[in-house]
């Protein structure tokens, strides 16, 4: 059980690091405009970017995959900013007719190149025999599916306050959010090593 806890505070704590922000940059952009009462499509997102992070660390421990970390530390942003300024175009246009299928897709594709992104780490901390790997690599994905309902629901608490008390359309919201995160973003991308080469 001990072990449970660690590799579940392992994922908790790559959520929640205050110094790795980009997981929590990516989920605010991520449910910008979603309200408590979207909470189905919420969690089927949020999920999604959970299998998608499972998955890539699945394929990598096991040497299926192995991508440069160097490129996988530029696309990480990349993905933030590709939400943020999908957000950023589609604010305040109603999303009733339009399907989640397409925003799923991606979701869980940006979750295979987040998942990449620890998966070198991952590898160090992980049992040496390959049939161990399976259930910490489950335990680690509970931990973050944990995390990440954390933040999106301090999130969607946020958003429901500034929305409510301080009279910010839904639209406004998604605006500012989304200028927002680009603005912290940009200079993740611009400082990349992939631009020192």
């Amino acid at each position: 059980m001990s072990e449970f806890w660690m590799y579940f505070n392992i994922g908790l704590k790559h959520v929640l690091d205050i110094n790795a922000y980009d997981h929590v940059l990516f989920l605010m952009a991520l449910v910008i405009p979603y309200a408590f009462k979207d909470w189905k499509n919420v969690f089927v997102l949020v999920s999604l970017f959970t299998i998608g992070h499972t998955l890539a660390l699945l394929l990598s421990v096991f040497g299926v995959v192995n991508i440069q970390a160097s490129l996988v530390e530029f696309l990480i942003p990349i993905t933030i900013l590709i939400t943020a300024v999908f957000h950023l175009f589609t604010a305040g246009k109603s999303s009733k007719n339009e399907s989640i299928t397409f925003v799923a897709i991606v979701t869980l594709f940006f979750g295979i190149i987040h998942g990449l992104g620890f998966s070198n780490y991952f590898k160090v901390i992980l049992p040496g025999n390959t049939s161990d790997k399976l259930l910490p690599l489950l335990e680690f994905a509970l931990g973050i599916e944990a995390a990440q309902i954390i933040v999106v629901v301090v999130f969607l608490i946020i958003s429901y306050i500034v929305q409510t008390f301080f009279r910010f359309s839904k639209r406004d919201w998604a605006l500012v959010m989304s200028a927002f995160i680009i603005g912290v973003v940009l200079p993740m991308i611009i400082e990349s090593e992939i631009w020192n080469r």
